[in-house]
């Protein structure tokens, strides 16, 4: 039996397997903020935080529509226009369309994943518009041709010295692999983008309804000039990113820049709600509130638990299957086992079939989650839709031979008989496939994906039932019970 086609997932992930730069850049960063992370739950002075926050977004999401239309009252009282946009492409139009009008030719960038998950950069590009990351980490992997790798740190698998060719072939730059310089090289080149475009473009980290804001969180000083030096300010949110007041606003934010880097609070926190709200030349604000599939999994009470995520990426630093494949093997705007949820969620199940079946289940992520988001009970319920399909989702059975076999598994250990005969014939036919090592190395078919990288041990000449027994008879009342419950009859 040929094996099948790796898929694109499996490609990235051994490609992100064998870089070493990748490995021993995650394994640092996952000993110092997700470890990190762990012991400050542990120590929080006010261990009922989470909980008053997770309790506070689920609050939310019950009246999201109440909220968001306070939220969009309160900026366009500010003098912002705000635009409700239900698709990635509704979303990306509308900035093209903003962009357009005020004949914008340069467009810089904050940090912003929205704005990856609704595709806008292409679309502004095909019309003649440069677009710029201003964000260190994401201007490099932007010189790189590459998406971001990581949540908080895009370029996490490159090191400074291929950092420094790329400074050199893109920038024009000497040579350098000294932080210092490098940095200095993408300030100077960034500076003279940001004195002269015409629109900067932001996400949002959280909006608050009860004051028209939104927060920018940043530790570089990047999005403070990217939303006020422009003359056109858009910022691009999903419509689950707000609060409803600002206490709320407060207690979140601290929890977010906690789980994101182990900071009480991040260098910069911006305001923005609208022209009032930005002192330099910014003429308009535009906040454009994306939909793009989340209104279905608000409706669904299994899955809209995911939409209390703050986008921390606290669950990255410590989910040992991303620790090792990195992020571009998840092929979507949100890696790691937040990716590994909504990524299926908005944009198809099939479609990201290999994300929700690759984490292991451990429920490291679910512990390091500052909203304490049951990540595990979801892409257990994921699985379930693709072994069996679901119309709600749209969703086809993904193997139906896979299926096939756990409900023959289910009917042989089920029937004491059977498994034991089972057993029995496995045993038999196993043996071409044990080495001299006495271990199982190889396997064919789907199986051989279990013997590539490790061995097996084959299966008992005995089993531990029949040991036991050998070892401790059972009495003769044991033994009929024991054979009437089996539906044998007393040996």
């Amino acid at each position: 039996m040929n094996r099948p086609s790796q898929s694109n997932y499996t490609r990235e992930a051994i490609k992100g397997i064998a870089s070493t730069t990748l490995q021993t850049n995650l394994r640092s960063f996952q000993e110092r903020l997700g470890q990190g992370a762990m012991r400050m739950w542990v120590e929080l002075a006010d261990p009922e935080k989470r909980r008053r926050v997770k309790a506070s977004r689920m609050r939310t999401l019950d009246h999201l529509d109440i909220i968001l239309a306070s939220l969009a009252e309160k900026v366009r009282a500010r003098g912002g226009r705000v635009y409700f946009a239900e698709t990635a492409q509704d979303a990306s139009d509308y900035i093209l369309a903003v962009a357009r009008k005020n004949q914008v030719k340069r467009v810089v960038k904050g940090k912003s994943m929205t704005s990856i998950e609704i595709g806008v950069d292409p679309v502004l590009e095909a019309a003649g518009i440069e677009v710029v990351e201003t964000d260190l980490g994401e201007y490099i992997v932007q010189l790189a041709g590459e998406p971001p790798s990581h949540i908080i740190a895009p370029c996490i698998h490159l090191d400074r010295r291929q950092i420094g060719r790329l400074f050199a072939d893109q920038l024009g730059i000497d040579y350098s692999e000294d932080p210092p310089t490098l940095t200095r090289a993408a300030r100077h080149a960034l500076r003279e983008k940001l004195l002269s475009a015409e629109m900067g473009l932001t996400g949002c980290n959280l909006a608050c309804a009860e004051t028209g804001q939104i927060s920018l969180v940043s530790n570089e000083g990047n999005i403070r000039m990217a939303t006020t030096m422009p003359p056109v300010h858009v910022a691009v949110m999903g419509m689950e990113r707000v609060v409803a007041t600002m206490a709320e606003h407060r207690e979140t934010l601290q929890l977010l820049t906690r789980g994101a880097v182990l900071q009480k609070i991040s260098t910069y926190v911006s305001f923005v709600g609208g022209p009032a709200d930005t002192p330099g030349e910014t003429r308009e604000f535009h906040l454009v509130i994306v939909d793009n599939g989340r209104s279905k999994i608000l409706a669904d009470p299994e899955f809209r638990e995911v939409l209390a995520c703050i986008r921390c990426g606290a669950c990255l630093n410590i989910c040992p299957v991303y620790g090792k494949i990195g992020g571009h093997a998840y092929a979507s705007a949100y890696c790691g086992p937040i990716g590994a949820v909504v990524s299926p969620l908005l944009e198809g199940i099939n479609k990201h079939a290999d994300l929700c079946k690759g984490e292991t289940l451990c429920g490291a992520c679910k512990e390091v989650c500052p909203v304490e988001n049951d990540l595990p009970r979801m892409l257990s319920a994921l699985r379930h839709k693709l072994a069996y399909g679901s119309d709600q989702w749209d969703t086809r059975q993904m193997n139906p031979a896979e299926a096939f076999a756990f409900r023959l598994w289910r009917h042989l250990v089920t029937r004491p008989a059977l498994y034991r005969a089972g057993l029995r014939l496995a045993a038999l036919l196993q043996r071409p496939f044990i080495g001299k090592n006495r271990m199982i190395s190889r396997m064919v078919g789907p199986a051989a994906g279990w013997t590539d990288s490790r061995d097996l041990p084959p299966i008992a000449r005995q089993s531990f039932a029949a040991r036991w027994r050998q070892k401790h008879p059972p009495t003769p009342d044991v033994a009929k019970k024991t054979a009437e419950n089996s539906g044998e009859e007393k040996v």
